[in-house]
């Protein structure tokens, strides 16, 4: 009780401490389209100037809040709302048909063909009464037709993923540089989703219930995000509730004045856990830093990011280590074509009769970069993997991988698969998997999806039981009410 005294009395003084600062402003103007190539400068409108630069890596780019689904009523193309410019509104449905043959996270190998189904709700009251917000977002996840019984990773039934007050000052902090403190049930994505994630495959939600403040905006030269906020443990059918031995607790940053060549990311991350009856203590500290880009008019971008880990674990000293760099070129094409290389590591316990745990921490982050079977987390792995996406048409979007996966520690286990070699005498080839994934917007309401993923298993996997292939097929229609 004492620590998690300790940690909101810090975010309150932090809080007091910005808000009653002021920044000056930066000299330059960038203009920002969707996958920019170049910052164009524009002295003329200072109030305007925008230094986001949208990265090119695959699979990371993260949720807008509020979500792609929403609009602002006044844009829904109602004609009877054009002046409701203060509540933005959304509904979305989405259905996905799998087939699974032997599916490894599974522990027997065999056919599932589930349906999954996903309704999405949201309201949000803003600008009206300022610097009072309010928003509310409702999930409904469910599953049918499968073998298996249902789990939290499908099931959540009338949930609401978002319940939050906010304090939003639209120059809280200097012109167009606003600040924001919410307080209550959040969901939300940062960096490169793959430490905190929404996690939008999936069909449940991760969220977060506790405190978040917002220093700047997505345009502005640099921005600052601080959070302290407790897990919710989904359950299917009852209200999620927090994880009261829980806290997750971290600052981070944007710096985006040098973003016509890198924009950066530093963060800082904690992951206090009081054991109690059922669980370890754990105290682990997540210290990171991404820096990505686009290379001038030369075709080429960079998503590189190094993290560092350190803490208890248990009784054990708790010390590990992740990268993630990826390198892509795209083609002067109609199509827009690129082609890219992608190498990420996360350690592994390298031995598990020591009184050290090099296990990476994953956080709530999001798995299906690694992997489109959804095999694979960010945790005792090395993968490379080359990744070729093109547009032939305006509404279809087609992207294809191919992906190595080794233990990083070959003692330790492939968590997804519930499968380890204490001795390390498995080897440590897991195996390879080919997917290709083709997005198809029907119409301006509905977006469809298809995709295929293939795995053959490696020495590793074959030396501890699971010899056979895997193939993985699925059909997805998301439908949005709203234009």
């Amino acid at each position: 009780m004492v620590n998690i005294i300790r940690y909101k009395y810090s975010v309150i003084l932090l809080l007091v401490f910005f808000f009653n600062t002021r920044y000056p402003r930066y000299g330059t103007f960038a203009q920002n389209i969707e996958q920019l190539t170049k910052i164009t400068v524009n002295e003329a409108a200072p109030e305007t100037r925008n230094y986001f630069v949208e990265r090119r890596s695959y699979g990371t780019r993260t949720e807008t809040e509020p979500p792609r689904y929403v609009r602002t009523l006044n844009l829904t193309g109602i004609d009877i709302f054009r002046d409701i410019y203060w509540l933005d509104v959304g509904l979305d449905y989405r259905l996905r048909y799998e087939y699974r043959n032997n599916d490894f996270r599974r522990n027997i190998n065999t056919v599932d063909e589930p349906v999954l189904l996903r309704t999405r709700a949201f309201l949000a009251l803003r600008e009206i009464w300022d610097p009072f917000r309010f928003t509310i977002e409702l999930e409904d996840a469910r599953r049918y037709n499968s073998q298996f019984n249902r789990d939290i990773r499908d099931v959540n039934e009338f949930e609401p993923i978002q319940a939050f007050v906010e304090l939003y000052f639209k120059e809280g902090l200097g012109a167009e540089r606003p600040l924001s403190i919410k307080a209550g049930r959040m969901a939300f994505e940062f960096m490169d989703r793959r430490l905190i994630a929404r996690n939008e495959w999936r069909n449940t939600t991760n969220t977060f219930q506790g405190f978040r403040a917002t220093f700047g905006q997505q345009i502005n030269d640099w921005q600052l995000n601080m959070l302290a906020v407790q897990p919710l443990e989904r359950l299917k059918y009852d209200l999620d509730r927090p994880i009261e031995e829980q806290w997750f607790y971290g600052t981070i940053g944007n710096w985006r004045r040098w973003s016509h060549i890198v924009t950066l990311q530093p963060y800082y991350l904690g992951l206090r856990q009081d054991g109690g009856r059922s669980n370890i203590d754990r105290d682990i500290h997540t210290a990171g830093l991404r820096g990505y880009g686009i290379v001038g008019n030369t075709g080429f971008d960079y998503d590189l990011q190094v993290i560092y880990q350190f803490g208890r674990h248990g009784t054990e000293q708790h010390s590990a280590f992740a990268s993630t760099s990826e390198v892509g070129y795209t083609f002067d094409h109609l199509w827009l074509p690129r082609l890219a290389l992608f190498y990420g590591y996360a350690s592994g316990d390298r031995d598990p009769t020591d009184n050290k745990n090099q296990r990476f921490e994953r956080l709530f982050g999001f798995a299906r970069p690694w992997s489109s079977n959804d095999y694979f987390q960010m945790e005792n792995i090395s993968n490379p993997k080359l990744i070729f996406e093109f547009s032939p048409a305006k509404k279809l979007r087609i992207d294809t991988a191919y992906a190595i996966y080794w233990l990083a520690s070959d003692t330790d286990r492939w968590n997804a698969a519930n499968l380890r070699d204490r001795s390390g005498k498995s080897g440590n080839f897991i195996g390879q998997e080919y997917n290709i994934r083709i997005r198809y917007k029907l119409t301006s309401c509905i977006d469809t999806s298809t995709g295929y993923a293939y795995f053959k298993p490696g020495e590793f996997t074959r030396n501890t039981g699971r010899s056979e292939n895997s193939h993985f097929f699925y059909i997805e229609v998301s439908i949005n009410a709203f234009k």
